[in-house]
């Protein structure tokens, strides 16, 4: 199998070409912040009852703190791999290996999982007009129209892309936020004592919520896999990353608050809604904008899925000039100045699976919850891996402070509340399969690797050799935070 050399460059990616605000739109559509709202704060709920505000809490101070070992790396290097290459500067290439791999289970997996939320909304606008006999052929034709359309929008050009999720999100979270301030205003409700004061909140409900509400910020660390393609990225990828937590954790806050609030008395109750904005519009007296809404709601989730596909296609793209997978993965298209091949690999694994699923006779929300959850715990294993990264990658630079290893320690042991609240309690069938299920994907990407070390160890020393390097500077070389890459 032909190789790539370790420490070979972009190789054709269009460089310095994104806006901030192109790059922050990498990460607020790999977040989808409308889909939390409309699937996946009553995925919460259904564990957490009147403590879904306080899992968004928890979850934007712990997403805070990655945030904080990303931006370590993200001051001082940019690369195309995402956290895969920062793991790589900090813990060598074993470690590495894990966590791009897992960024791929995550960002191909969650892709999936909100084509089968696209769907869904989709289903919801046709029983809206009426149509409630397509179904069937509706939720297949809907993901393969949506997946097609973003491979190729991003096999196209990354700039279009972002721009284009950049209009989409902002519009979407606009209505949101409309319709949540007119349900307020018109009922005259703002404090609610049953959340204020966690009735009925169980400690196990709150840790296994926990997993599900950080599988609503996925994606935001993605801007970090535009490093050779931002304008002066060493500033503009650590502000959009931390831009991006801070704007969508305060979302989530509100709107998870506010639809409680909402829907106390509502027959089917959150837990079991499928379109919980159409009945806070409904609600808020202006049924007819919920059309509006769910229309956003799904044009947000091909964002997201677009989003993915950028992403993802980035991280196998470094990986493959490391070795790590077939040399074509890596090449960039001659005209479009894409990774064509990777986002064509990455678009069939989005669209593939939920259509099999489907296919198979699997509900869409489940395949949402399903995927959703699966992806999630691929992104909170790099968390995990970033965390303990960058105080090595610091000590190694001569830059280790109390402060980073604190904030190490701290990061780790909120991130692992979240991992352990998905294995105990055991979750009901098949939740309680899953954790194995992502395993089982991660040891696949392990074998790999392990052969690579037996039969072809050049490949993992030309590797360590190019991670270890950018991980190592004298005082007078030290890349300075204000310096575009």
């Amino acid at each position: 199998m032909p190789q790539r050399r370790a420490g070979a460059d972009a190789g054709g990616l269009r460089r310095d070409c994104l806006s901030f605000w192109e790059v922050v739109a990498q990460s607020v559509a790999n977040i989808s912040p409308s889909a939390t709202p409309a699937l996946v704060v009553p995925l919460v709920f259904a564990s957490t009852g009147n403590g879904t505000w306080l899992a968004y809490v928890f979850s934007t101070v712990a997403l805070l703190l990655v945030t904080y070992h990303i931006n370590q790396f993200a001051r001082r290097s940019s690369s195309p791999g995402s956290l895969y290459a920062f793991v790589g500067h900090g813990m060598g290439p074993t470690w590495a290996m894990i966590a791009g791999w897992s960024l791929v289970i995550a960002y191909l997996i969650i892709g999936g999982s909100v084509l089968a939320g696209l769907a869904n909304y989709v289903d919801v606008l046709a029983h809206a007009a009426g149509a409630t006999r397509f179904d069937v052929a509706l939720a297949p034709a809907s993901m393969s129209i949506a997946g097609i359309a973003a491979w190729f929008v991003a096999y196209r050009d990354i700039k279009l892309s972002t721009q284009f999720m950049l209009i989409l999100e902002f519009a979407s979270v606009a209505l949101i936020l409309i319709l949540a301030i007119v349900y307020l205003v018109k009922s005259g409700k703002a404090a609610d004592m049953a959340q204020l004061q966690l009735a009925g909140v169980s400690a196990a409900g709150l840790r296994q919520g926990l997993v599900l509400a950080i599988f609503s910020y996925v994606g935001f660390e993605s801007a970090t896999a535009l490093g050779h393609e931002a304008r002066h990225p060493l500033r503009a990828i650590p502000r959009s990353v931390l831009f991006t937590v801070i704007a969508v954790g305060a979302l989530f806050v509100f709107m998870s608050y506010t639809l409680v609030l909402a829907f106390h008395g509502q027959r089917p109750p959150l837990g079991q809604s499928n379109a919980p904005l159409s009945v806070l519009a409904t609600l808020a007296g202006i049924p007819a904008f919920g059309l509006f809404i769910a229309g956003g709601v799904a044009i947000s989730f091909f964002a997201c899925a677009l989003a993915c596909v950028n992403a993802g296609a980035r991280v196998l793209f470094a990986m493959s000039r490391h070795g790590l997978f077939h040399a074509s993965v890596g090449d960039a298209h001659e005209t479009h100045s894409t990774p064509h091949v990777g986002v064509t690999v990455a678009a069939a694994v989005v669209l593939g699976v939920p259509l099999a699923l489907f296919l198979n006779k699997v509900a869409l929300l489940d395949i949402f919850g399903y995927l959703g959850t699966i992806g999630t715990f691929g992104i909170l294993v790099c968390y995990v891996l970033v965390a303990v990264a960058a105080p090595l990658y610091l000590k190694r630079r001569g830059e280790l402070s109390a402060t980073a290893v604190a904030a190490g320690i701290l990061t780790v042991a909120a991130l692992i509340i979240p991992i352990a609240g998905s294995l105990y309690p055991v979750p009901a069938r098949p939740y309680n399969y899953l954790p194995y299920v992502f395993l089982g994907l991660l040891a696949l990407g392990t074998a790999r690797f392990a052969y690579l070390r037996m039969f072809q160890p050049s490949v993992i020393l030309a590797l360590e050799t190019d991670l270890l390097a950018g991980s190592v500077v004298t005082k007078a070389t030290v890349i300075k935070p204000t310096t575009a890459g």
